[in-house]
């Protein structure tokens, strides 16, 4: 069940494009596209939409640019809104790429070739963690539960005793799970930092974070080489979690 969830599809490769218009609408989606950066815009701009799937390699400009424009809409009265889900496509899947990505605010990043099924899935996570997210109250990530409304963190139902800033820090980084959050986005709005100065003092925080969170062997809390700080959606073991680090060019701090 889509409940008529509306997609929309960024690709100046009228095959692909069809190709993804044709399967997305089978799955039940209601399906918008574009094949230039302006077009996409303007779409975006006119028509509620849930999610976009956006190549980054367009005729008139980059789909770099186009997520970041989506970012840094304002919520109010904005055309654009900055929280939609949206997930890139490249031919070039390498480190730099990926990390340019999510560091512009992807929230995944998918590289070509790539098989239907596994795009078609990857759109289901992502919008089924934006709908946790936009539930309302709690925010839920994994075994997590943090209740902006009381200060109050749950793993697997146990409470975490977090000191302000480590939950400003937490609930920061729950608000869009898997999202990498640069060192300056998190000084900015978690610290007030208007220049990025030292990142000790995040450093410290995120490291203590990390080690609270992890009950059991679990790992919630990633540190992104040379970009910023992350969470694992949901707990994994610690050979899984530097599988996945591995993967994503991670290294823990």
């Amino acid at each position: 069940m889509t409940d008529s969830l509306c997609i929309l599809v960024v690709e100046d490769d009228a095959a692909t494009r069809t190709f993804l218009a044709d399967n997305l609408t089978a799955d039940g989606y209601e399906l918008l596209v574009a094949g230039t950066l302006r077009d996409a815009l303007r779409q975006l701009e006119y028509h509620r939409v849930d999610l976009a799937v956006i190549d980054v390699g367009l005729p008139d400009g980059s789909g770099l640019d186009l997520l970041a424009a989506v970012r840094s809409a304002t919520e109010a009265g904005a055309r654009l809104d900055p929280r939609l889900p949206i997930i890139l496509l490249s031919g070039r899947a390498g480190e730099i790429e990926r990390m340019r990505g999510f560091e512009r605010g992807a929230d995944d990043f998918v590289a070509k070739p790539f098989g239907y099924g596994e795009l078609r899935l990857r759109i289901a996570a992502v919008l089924r963690r934006a709908r946790d997210r936009r539930a309302g109250g709690r925010l839920r990530v994994g075994d997590l539960t943090i209740d902006p409304a009381s200060r109050e963190v749950l793993l697997r139902g146990m409470p975490v005793a977090l000191s302000q800033k480590e939950f400003a820090l937490l609930s920061a980084l729950a608000a869009e799970p898997t999202r990498v959050f640069t060192k300056t986005e998190l000084l900015r709005d978690v610290w007030g930092f208007r220049a990025m100065g030292s990142t000790r003092t995040l450093d410290s925080h995120a490291c203590r974070l990390r080690h609270k969170l992890a009950r059991g062997g679990s790992r919630f809390v990633v540190n992104v080489w040379g970009v910023g700080y992350r969470l694992v959606d949901g707990a994994v073991p610690d050979a899984a979690a530097a599988a996945t680090a591995l993967a994503l060019g991670e290294v823990a701090a």
